[in-house]
């Protein structure tokens, strides 16, 4: 095997694993939440990253659900 070729794999399963970190730890949260809103609610406004964070911590504060802590 190559050094380019073991160096594109590396970066490929890093890209990966960083996706899923990302993905697992809610950053990825807004960028969805900005992607479903224009497509499936056309004259609804996107809020903020800000407001839909204030907004994400306000209702799990208020619906606690099923979490450790």
């Amino acid at each position: 095997m190559t050094t380019a070729t073991m160096t594109a794999k590396l970066t490929t399963a890093f890209r990966g694993t960083l996706w899923w970190v990302r993905s697992v730890m809610g950053d990825l949260d807004y960028q969805r939440y900005v992607e479903h809103t224009r497509r499936h609610h056309t004259d609804s406004p996107v809020i903020s990253e800000r407001e839909f964070w204030r907004r994400r911590h306000a209702a799990a504060d208020a619906n606690p659900g099923a979490r450790c802590c």
